[in-house]
Protein backbone atom coordinates (compact mmCIF):
# COMPACT_ATOMS: atom_id res chain seq x y z
CA UNK A 1 0.00 0.00 0.00
CA UNK A 2 3.02 2.05 0.85
CA UNK A 3 4.28 1.61 -2.63
CA UNK A 4 1.19 2.65 -4.02
CA UNK A 5 0.85 5.86 -2.48
CA UNK A 6 4.71 7.00 -3.56
CA UNK A 7 3.53 6.18 -7.35
CA UNK A 8 0.17 7.73 -6.93
CA UNK A 9 2.00 11.16 -5.48
CA UNK A 10 4.99 10.96 -8.37
CA UNK A 11 1.58 10.36 -10.85
CA UNK A 12 0.12 13.47 -9.75
CA UNK A 13 3.23 15.75 -9.02
CA UNK A 14 3.61 14.73 -12.59
CA UNK A 15 0.23 16.52 -14.31
CA UNK A 16 -0.26 19.40 -11.30
CA UNK A 17 3.38 20.86 -12.26
CA UNK A 18 5.13 21.26 -15.16
CA UNK A 19 4.12 23.14 -18.29
CA UNK A 20 0.63 22.20 -18.39
CA UNK A 21 -0.72 21.88 -14.87
CA UNK A 22 -4.16 20.80 -13.95
CA UNK A 23 -4.08 22.74 -10.96
CA UNK A 24 -6.14 20.58 -8.57
CA UNK A 25 -3.95 18.13 -9.09
CA UNK A 26 -0.87 20.25 -7.37
CA UNK A 27 -2.87 20.55 -4.13
CA UNK A 28 -3.31 17.10 -3.95
CA UNK A 29 0.61 15.51 -5.06
CA UNK A 30 1.97 15.34 -1.33
CA UNK A 31 -0.78 13.90 0.53
CA UNK A 32 -0.49 10.60 -0.37
CA UNK A 33 3.46 10.42 -0.07
CA UNK A 34 3.76 12.49 3.28
CA UNK A 35 0.88 9.94 4.82
CA UNK A 36 3.45 6.76 3.63
CA UNK A 37 6.46 8.14 5.07
CA UNK A 38 5.43 8.53 8.61
CA UNK A 39 5.16 4.95 8.27
CA UNK A 40 8.26 4.11 6.81
CA UNK A 41 12.11 4.13 7.92
CA UNK A 42 14.15 7.22 7.78
CA UNK A 43 16.15 6.36 5.11
CA UNK A 44 13.40 4.58 2.74
CA UNK A 45 11.37 7.89 3.03
CA UNK A 46 13.89 10.10 1.83
CA UNK A 47 14.41 8.14 -0.90
CA UNK A 48 10.45 7.63 -1.84
CA UNK A 49 10.25 11.33 -1.54
CA UNK A 50 13.30 11.79 -3.78
CA UNK A 51 12.04 9.50 -6.17
CA UNK A 52 8.46 10.89 -6.20
CA UNK A 53 10.17 14.83 -7.07
CA UNK A 54 12.22 13.10 -10.34
CA UNK A 55 9.05 11.20 -11.41
CA UNK A 56 7.03 13.90 -11.20
CA UNK A 57 9.27 16.49 -13.03
CA UNK A 58 11.33 13.92 -15.40
CA UNK A 59 8.82 15.28 -18.01
CA UNK A 60 10.64 18.36 -18.04
CA UNK A 61 13.67 16.75 -19.31
CA UNK A 62 12.32 16.92 -22.51
CA UNK A 63 11.76 20.41 -22.27
CA UNK A 64 15.23 22.10 -20.57
CA UNK A 65 16.95 19.49 -23.45
CA UNK A 66 14.97 20.05 -26.61
CA UNK A 67 13.75 23.39 -25.98
CA UNK A 68 16.24 25.46 -23.63
CA UNK A 69 19.35 23.31 -25.24
CA UNK A 70 20.69 23.02 -22.09
CA UNK A 71 23.63 20.51 -21.20
CA UNK A 72 22.58 16.84 -19.86
CA UNK A 73 24.46 17.46 -16.03
CA UNK A 74 23.16 21.03 -15.83
CA UNK A 75 19.61 18.91 -16.39
CA UNK A 76 20.59 15.88 -14.06
CA UNK A 77 21.22 18.90 -11.49
CA UNK A 78 17.95 20.45 -11.58
CA UNK A 79 15.97 17.61 -11.51
CA UNK A 80 17.77 16.02 -8.70
CA UNK A 81 18.86 18.40 -6.47
CA UNK A 82 15.32 19.50 -5.71
CA UNK A 83 14.53 16.13 -5.09
CA UNK A 84 17.12 15.58 -2.46
CA UNK A 85 15.77 18.90 -0.97
CA UNK A 86 12.69 17.51 -1.06
CA UNK A 87 13.77 14.06 -0.04
CA UNK A 88 14.85 15.85 3.14
CA UNK A 89 12.10 17.70 4.43
CA UNK A 90 10.01 14.68 4.13
CA UNK A 91 12.22 12.85 6.69
CA UNK A 92 12.34 16.33 8.92
CA UNK A 93 8.26 15.97 8.65
CA UNK A 94 7.97 12.21 9.18
CA UNK A 95 10.40 13.20 12.46
CA UNK A 96 8.56 16.42 13.60
CA UNK A 97 5.14 14.06 13.26
CA UNK A 98 6.56 11.59 15.37
CA UNK A 99 7.46 13.95 18.09
CA UNK A 100 3.84 14.93 18.01
CA UNK A 101 4.92 17.78 16.51
CA UNK A 102 2.41 18.54 13.48
CA UNK A 103 2.34 21.98 13.24
CA UNK A 104 5.95 22.25 13.00
CA UNK A 105 5.72 19.09 10.72
CA UNK A 106 3.81 20.95 8.85
CA UNK A 107 5.35 24.51 8.48
CA UNK A 108 9.24 22.81 8.40
CA UNK A 109 7.98 20.89 5.06
CA UNK A 110 6.06 23.88 3.03
CA UNK A 111 8.89 26.45 4.97
CA UNK A 112 11.59 24.51 3.74
CA UNK A 113 10.45 23.99 0.14
CA UNK A 114 9.73 28.05 -0.34
CA UNK A 115 13.21 28.62 1.17
CA UNK A 116 14.29 26.30 -1.60
CA UNK A 117 12.47 28.21 -4.79
CA UNK A 118 13.56 31.33 -3.03
CA UNK A 119 17.56 30.68 -2.76
CA UNK A 120 17.09 29.37 -6.46
CA UNK A 121 15.43 32.84 -7.64
CA UNK A 122 18.58 34.50 -6.00
CA UNK A 123 21.26 31.92 -7.38
CA UNK A 124 20.02 30.28 -10.78
CA UNK A 125 19.93 32.78 -13.95
CA UNK A 126 15.93 32.09 -14.34
CA UNK A 127 14.69 34.26 -11.42
CA UNK A 128 11.57 33.40 -9.77
CA UNK A 129 10.92 31.00 -12.70
CA UNK A 130 11.15 27.47 -10.22
CA UNK A 131 7.95 27.98 -8.22
CA UNK A 132 5.17 25.77 -7.69
CA UNK A 133 3.06 28.83 -7.47
CA UNK A 134 2.25 29.57 -11.06
CA UNK A 135 0.12 25.81 -11.34
CA UNK A 136 -2.43 28.49 -9.74
CA UNK A 137 -2.33 31.44 -11.91
CA UNK A 138 -5.71 30.84 -13.41
CA UNK A 139 -7.19 30.24 -9.85
CA UNK A 140 -7.85 33.94 -8.96
CA UNK A 141 -9.26 33.80 -5.19
CA UNK A 142 -5.89 32.06 -4.59
CA UNK A 143 -3.79 34.11 -6.85
CA UNK A 144 -4.67 37.28 -4.96
CA UNK A 145 -1.92 36.41 -2.24
CA UNK A 146 0.81 36.86 -4.45
CA UNK A 147 -0.34 40.62 -3.94
CA UNK A 148 0.56 40.19 -0.28
CA UNK A 149 3.64 37.49 -0.21
CA UNK A 150 4.71 36.99 -3.87
CA UNK A 151 4.84 33.36 -5.22
CA UNK A 152 6.31 32.24 -2.47
CA UNK A 153 3.07 32.68 0.01
CA UNK A 154 1.32 30.21 -2.45
CA UNK A 155 4.26 27.74 -2.56
CA UNK A 156 3.99 27.81 1.39
CA UNK A 157 -0.10 26.76 0.86
CA UNK A 158 0.71 24.32 -2.13
CA UNK A 159 2.88 22.27 0.76
CA UNK A 160 1.92 22.81 3.83
CA UNK A 161 -2.41 22.18 3.37
CA UNK A 162 -1.63 18.71 2.66
CA UNK A 163 1.00 18.35 4.80
CA UNK A 164 -1.10 19.27 7.66
CA UNK A 165 -4.12 16.99 6.67
CA UNK A 166 -1.32 14.26 6.26
CA UNK A 167 -0.55 14.57 9.98
CA UNK A 168 -3.92 13.42 10.57
CA UNK A 169 -4.25 15.86 13.51
CA UNK A 170 -7.25 18.06 14.49
CA UNK A 171 -5.07 20.99 15.41
CA UNK A 172 -3.19 21.12 12.41
CA UNK A 173 -5.59 20.47 9.75
CA UNK A 174 -7.57 22.96 11.51
CA UNK A 175 -4.95 25.75 11.35
CA UNK A 176 -4.50 24.79 7.56
CA UNK A 177 -8.42 24.85 6.95
CA UNK A 178 -8.80 28.01 8.92
CA UNK A 179 -5.27 29.63 6.68
CA UNK A 180 -6.67 28.49 3.29
CA UNK A 181 -10.71 29.81 4.19
CA UNK A 182 -8.98 32.83 5.15
CA UNK A 183 -6.50 33.27 1.91
CA UNK A 184 -9.83 32.43 -0.58
CA UNK A 185 -11.88 35.30 1.74
CA UNK A 186 -9.40 37.34 0.86
CA UNK A 187 -8.60 36.87 -3.04
CA UNK A 188 -12.66 36.69 -3.82
CA UNK A 189 -13.33 39.69 -1.82
CA UNK A 190 -10.04 41.35 -3.54
CA UNK A 191 -11.33 40.72 -6.83
CA UNK A 192 -15.06 41.21 -6.16
CA UNK A 193 -14.48 44.87 -5.12
CA UNK A 194 -11.68 45.28 -8.00
CA UNK A 195 -12.41 48.19 -10.84
CA UNK A 196 -11.70 47.45 -14.40
CA UNK A 197 -8.66 48.76 -15.60
CA UNK A 198 -8.81 52.62 -16.93
CA UNK A 199 -6.60 53.57 -19.52
CA UNK A 200 -5.96 54.21 -22.92
CA UNK A 201 -6.10 50.90 -25.43
CA UNK A 202 -2.99 49.04 -25.88
CA UNK A 203 -2.68 46.22 -28.71
CA UNK A 204 -0.35 43.17 -29.43
CA UNK A 205 0.21 43.07 -33.40
CA UNK A 206 2.19 39.46 -34.34
CA UNK A 207 2.88 37.12 -36.81
CA UNK A 208 4.44 33.80 -37.25
CA UNK A 209 7.80 33.43 -39.33
CA UNK A 210 10.49 30.64 -38.62
CA UNK A 211 13.14 32.90 -38.74
CA UNK A 212 14.51 35.14 -35.66
CA UNK A 213 17.29 36.62 -37.46
CA UNK A 214 15.69 38.47 -40.29
CA UNK A 215 17.94 41.64 -41.22
CA UNK A 216 15.81 44.51 -41.77
CA UNK A 217 17.99 45.52 -44.65
CA UNK A 218 17.06 42.17 -46.86
CA UNK A 219 14.35 41.87 -49.00
CA UNK A 220 13.07 39.31 -46.63
CA UNK A 221 13.24 41.76 -43.72
CA UNK A 222 11.60 44.75 -45.72
CA UNK A 223 8.37 42.87 -46.85
CA UNK A 224 7.66 41.40 -43.07
CA UNK A 225 8.23 45.33 -41.76
CA UNK A 226 5.82 46.47 -44.69
CA UNK A 227 3.55 43.76 -43.44
CA UNK A 228 3.69 44.89 -40.38
CA UNK A 229 2.82 48.70 -40.98
CA UNK A 230 -0.10 47.76 -42.88
CA UNK A 231 -1.38 46.13 -40.34
CA UNK A 232 -0.34 48.36 -37.80
CA UNK A 233 -2.65 51.05 -39.60
CA UNK A 234 -5.85 49.40 -38.99
CA UNK A 235 -5.12 48.88 -35.37
CA UNK A 236 -6.60 51.86 -33.35
CA UNK A 237 -4.49 51.96 -29.81
CA UNK A 238 -2.60 54.59 -27.90
CA UNK A 239 0.57 51.98 -28.50
CA UNK A 240 1.40 48.72 -30.59
CA UNK A 241 3.86 46.61 -29.46
CA UNK A 242 5.38 43.99 -31.77
CA UNK A 243 7.60 40.88 -30.60
CA UNK A 244 10.63 40.27 -29.53
CA UNK A 245 14.04 39.75 -31.82
CA UNK A 246 11.50 40.52 -34.84
CA UNK A 247 13.89 42.03 -36.99
CA UNK A 248 17.63 42.34 -37.28
CA UNK A 249 19.90 46.16 -37.26
CA UNK A 250 23.28 47.82 -36.77
CA UNK A 251 23.60 51.41 -36.86
CA UNK A 252 23.90 51.27 -40.83
CA UNK A 253 20.44 49.56 -41.35
CA UNK A 254 18.80 50.77 -38.38
CA UNK A 255 17.22 53.67 -40.52
CA UNK A 256 15.43 51.48 -42.65
CA UNK A 257 13.45 49.97 -39.54
CA UNK A 258 13.24 53.36 -37.61
CA UNK A 259 11.87 55.64 -40.45
CA UNK A 260 8.77 53.64 -41.66
CA UNK A 261 7.81 52.59 -37.77
CA UNK A 262 8.44 56.53 -36.44
CA UNK A 263 6.91 57.49 -39.27
CA UNK A 264 3.93 55.11 -38.32
CA UNK A 265 3.66 55.81 -34.69
CA UNK A 266 3.11 59.80 -35.63
CA UNK A 267 0.51 59.12 -38.53
CA UNK A 268 -1.32 56.73 -35.88
CA UNK A 269 -0.48 58.99 -33.00
CA UNK A 270 0.54 55.83 -31.18
CA UNK A 271 3.58 54.45 -29.55
CA UNK A 272 5.24 52.04 -31.35
CA UNK A 273 7.70 49.22 -29.51
CA UNK A 274 9.63 46.95 -31.88
CA UNK A 275 11.73 44.12 -30.93
CA UNK A 276 14.97 43.54 -32.38
CA UNK A 277 18.53 42.20 -32.38
CA UNK A 278 20.18 45.54 -32.56
CA UNK A 279 24.21 44.87 -33.22
CA UNK A 280 26.14 48.24 -32.32
CA UNK A 281 29.79 48.47 -31.14
CA UNK A 282 30.49 45.27 -31.32
CA UNK A 283 28.01 44.33 -29.07
CA UNK A 284 24.50 42.52 -30.23
CA UNK A 285 21.60 43.25 -28.39
CA UNK A 286 18.20 42.01 -27.39
CA UNK A 287 16.56 45.22 -27.79
CA UNK A 288 13.12 47.24 -27.98
CA UNK A 289 13.12 50.18 -28.93
CA UNK A 290 10.11 52.78 -28.67
CA UNK A 291 8.74 55.50 -31.28
CA UNK A 292 6.65 57.89 -29.84
CA UNK A 293 3.52 59.16 -30.75
CA UNK A 294 4.64 62.65 -31.00
CA UNK A 295 7.64 62.18 -33.33
CA UNK A 296 10.75 62.61 -30.11
CA UNK A 297 13.46 61.17 -30.22
CA UNK A 298 13.08 56.86 -29.89
CA UNK A 299 14.21 55.48 -26.82
CA UNK A 300 15.73 51.60 -26.41
CA UNK A 301 15.92 49.14 -23.77
CA UNK A 302 18.14 45.73 -23.48
CA UNK A 303 16.99 42.87 -21.80
CA UNK A 304 18.46 42.28 -18.65
CA UNK A 305 17.70 38.40 -17.99
CA UNK A 306 19.24 36.30 -21.33
CA UNK A 307 18.52 32.39 -21.25
CA UNK A 308 21.54 31.14 -20.90
CA UNK A 309 23.42 28.83 -23.90
CA UNK A 310 20.79 30.19 -25.98
CA UNK A 311 21.53 33.85 -25.73
CA UNK A 312 24.92 33.71 -25.20
CA UNK A 313 25.94 36.28 -27.67
CA UNK A 314 23.70 39.15 -26.36
CA UNK A 315 24.83 41.99 -24.04
CA UNK A 316 22.20 42.52 -20.83
CA UNK A 317 21.25 46.04 -20.39
CA UNK A 318 21.07 47.89 -16.98
CA UNK A 319 18.69 50.58 -17.38
CA UNK A 320 14.48 50.60 -16.80
CA UNK A 321 13.03 52.29 -19.99
CA UNK A 322 9.32 54.42 -20.09
CA UNK A 323 7.74 55.26 -22.85
CA UNK A 324 8.01 59.48 -23.46
CA UNK A 325 4.56 61.05 -23.12
CA UNK A 326 3.19 58.07 -20.94
CA UNK A 327 5.69 57.55 -18.20
CA UNK A 328 2.96 55.18 -16.62
CA UNK A 329 4.21 52.63 -19.23
CA UNK A 330 7.42 50.62 -19.11
CA UNK A 331 8.91 48.64 -21.51
CA UNK A 332 10.52 45.09 -20.72
CA UNK A 333 11.43 42.20 -22.53
CA UNK A 334 10.27 38.28 -22.04
CA UNK A 335 12.24 36.23 -19.56
CA UNK A 336 12.66 39.94 -17.56
CA UNK A 337 9.03 39.29 -16.22
CA UNK A 338 10.08 36.00 -14.40
CA UNK A 339 12.35 38.31 -11.89
CA UNK A 340 10.18 39.94 -9.66
CA UNK A 341 12.84 42.47 -8.52
CA UNK A 342 12.36 43.99 -11.85
CA UNK A 343 9.25 44.56 -11.87
CA UNK A 344 9.12 46.15 -8.37
CA UNK A 345 11.27 48.27 -9.61
CA UNK A 346 8.96 49.52 -12.65
CA UNK A 347 6.39 49.94 -9.79
CA UNK A 348 8.46 51.80 -7.73
CA UNK A 349 8.77 54.01 -10.80
CA UNK A 350 5.35 54.66 -10.84
CA UNK A 351 4.62 52.25 -13.59
CA UNK A 352 1.27 50.97 -13.90
CA UNK A 353 1.36 48.91 -17.42
CA UNK A 354 4.39 46.96 -18.57
CA UNK A 355 4.22 46.57 -22.66
CA UNK A 356 6.35 43.43 -22.98
CA UNK A 357 7.78 42.16 -26.52
CA UNK A 358 8.28 38.25 -25.97
CA UNK A 359 8.79 34.82 -27.71
CA UNK A 360 7.84 31.63 -26.60
CA UNK A 361 8.35 28.20 -27.85
CA UNK A 362 5.42 26.80 -28.50
CA UNK A 363 5.56 24.16 -25.60
CA UNK A 364 5.69 26.60 -22.97
CA UNK A 365 3.56 29.52 -23.73
CA UNK A 366 0.70 28.83 -20.65
CA UNK A 367 3.24 28.74 -18.76
CA UNK A 368 5.47 31.63 -19.36
CA UNK A 369 2.63 33.79 -20.48
CA UNK A 370 1.28 33.18 -16.28
CA UNK A 371 4.53 33.70 -15.04
CA UNK A 372 4.21 37.54 -16.67
CA UNK A 373 0.60 37.92 -15.25
CA UNK A 374 1.85 36.55 -12.02
CA UNK A 375 3.96 39.65 -11.80
CA UNK A 376 1.37 42.03 -12.36
CA UNK A 377 -0.75 40.49 -9.73
CA UNK A 378 2.43 41.57 -7.64
CA UNK A 379 3.21 44.49 -7.57
CA UNK A 380 -0.28 45.79 -9.05
CA UNK A 381 0.37 46.84 -12.92
CA UNK A 382 -1.05 45.19 -15.91
CA UNK A 383 1.17 43.56 -18.25
CA UNK A 384 0.77 43.70 -21.88
CA UNK A 385 3.15 40.48 -23.24
CA UNK A 386 3.10 39.88 -27.30
CA UNK A 387 4.93 36.39 -27.03
CA UNK A 388 5.41 35.21 -31.03
CA UNK A 389 5.05 31.36 -30.92
CA UNK A 390 2.91 31.59 -28.09
CA UNK A 391 0.19 33.53 -26.87
CA UNK A 392 -0.60 37.41 -26.78
CA UNK A 393 -1.89 38.34 -23.67
CA UNK A 394 -2.91 41.30 -21.51
CA UNK A 395 -3.37 41.02 -18.44
CA UNK A 396 -5.12 43.68 -15.43
CA UNK A 397 -3.40 44.12 -12.19
CA UNK A 398 -5.39 41.45 -10.88
CA UNK A 399 -4.42 38.88 -12.75
CA UNK A 400 -7.72 39.04 -15.17
CA UNK A 401 -6.84 38.54 -18.65
CA UNK A 402 -8.57 41.38 -20.72
CA UNK A 403 -7.32 39.77 -23.77
CA UNK A 404 -5.36 36.67 -25.70
CA UNK A 405 -5.32 34.86 -28.52
CA UNK A 406 -2.81 32.00 -29.81
CA UNK A 407 -0.70 33.10 -32.63
CA UNK A 408 -0.30 29.74 -34.07
CA UNK A 409 -2.13 30.38 -37.03
CA UNK A 410 -1.34 31.92 -40.41
CA UNK A 411 -1.05 35.78 -41.10
CA UNK A 412 -1.12 38.17 -38.55
CA UNK A 413 -2.74 38.33 -35.08
CA UNK A 414 -3.87 40.82 -32.73
CA UNK A 415 -5.74 41.49 -29.51
CA UNK A 416 -6.08 45.22 -28.31
CA UNK A 417 -7.49 46.21 -24.08
CA UNK A 418 -7.80 49.42 -22.10
CA UNK A 419 -4.15 49.18 -20.04
CA UNK A 420 -4.06 50.56 -16.42
CA UNK A 421 -3.60 54.39 -15.72
CA UNK A 422 -2.71 53.64 -12.15
CA UNK A 423 -1.19 50.77 -10.63
CA UNK A 424 -2.57 49.19 -8.05
CA UNK A 425 -1.15 49.28 -4.18
CA UNK A 426 0.13 46.08 -2.92
CA UNK A 427 2.30 44.96 0.50
CA UNK A 428 4.63 42.79 -1.83
CA UNK A 429 5.73 45.93 -4.23
CA UNK A 430 6.42 47.62 -0.64
CA UNK A 431 7.96 45.09 1.14
CA UNK A 432 9.60 42.63 -1.52
CA UNK A 433 10.19 39.23 -0.63
CA UNK A 434 9.56 39.73 3.51
CA UNK A 435 7.36 36.34 3.55
CA UNK A 436 10.28 34.01 1.88
CA UNK A 437 12.85 35.39 4.32
CA UNK A 438 10.31 34.71 6.95
CA UNK A 439 10.32 31.04 5.98
CA UNK A 440 13.87 30.78 5.88
CA UNK A 441 14.04 32.21 9.37
CA UNK A 442 11.33 29.40 10.46
CA UNK A 443 12.95 26.84 9.02
CA UNK A 444 16.53 27.97 10.76
CA UNK A 445 14.99 28.33 14.12
CA UNK A 446 12.42 24.80 14.00
CA UNK A 447 14.60 22.59 11.81
CA UNK A 448 17.93 22.84 14.19
CA UNK A 449 15.37 21.44 16.55
CA UNK A 450 14.69 18.47 14.40
CA UNK A 451 17.71 16.13 15.50
CA UNK A 452 16.32 16.76 19.19
CA UNK A 453 12.91 15.53 18.76
CA UNK A 454 11.93 12.13 19.97
CA UNK A 455 11.55 10.14 17.34
CA UNK A 456 7.73 9.06 18.87
CA UNK A 457 5.60 10.16 21.50
CA UNK A 458 3.18 7.72 23.24
CA UNK A 459 -0.28 7.60 21.38
CA UNK A 460 1.67 9.61 18.18
CA UNK A 461 0.48 6.77 15.88
CA UNK A 462 3.57 6.72 13.94
CA UNK A 463 6.16 4.48 12.51
CA UNK A 464 9.56 4.49 13.76
CA UNK A 465 12.66 3.09 11.72
CA UNK A 466 12.65 -0.03 14.43
CA UNK A 467 8.72 -0.95 14.57
CA UNK A 468 5.81 0.56 13.81
CA UNK A 469 2.88 2.49 16.20
CA UNK A 470 -1.05 2.83 15.29
CA UNK A 471 -3.00 0.98 12.37
CA UNK A 472 -1.60 -0.37 9.29
CA UNK A 473 -2.02 1.38 5.94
Amino acid sequence: MRIALVVLSGVLFAFGTGLHPIFLLTWLAPLPLLWAVTRMGGRVAFAAATLVWIAGQARMAGYFKGVLDMPVPVIAVLLVGPALVFGGLAVAYRRLVAGDRPLAASGVFAGGWTALEYVLSLTMPHGAWWSVAYTQADVRPVIQLVSVTGVWGVSFLLMGVPAAVATLRPRAMAVAGTLLVAVLAFGTIRIVTASAPRGEKVALLATEHPNDEIDIAGPEGRKLLGAYVAQARTIDAAAIVLPEKNFVADDRSLPLLSRPLARLAVERRTAVVAGLIHRTGGKSLNAAIVYPADGAQPVEYVKHHLIPGLESEFTPGTSRVTVPGHRRWGVIICKDLDFPGLVRGYRADGAATLLAPAWDFHTDAWLHGRMALVRGVESGVSVARNGRAGDLVISDAYGRVQASRPTDRPGFVAVSAAASDRPVGTLYARLGDWFAWLCVLFLIVTGAAVPFVRKDRPGSGVTTATGRIGAPL
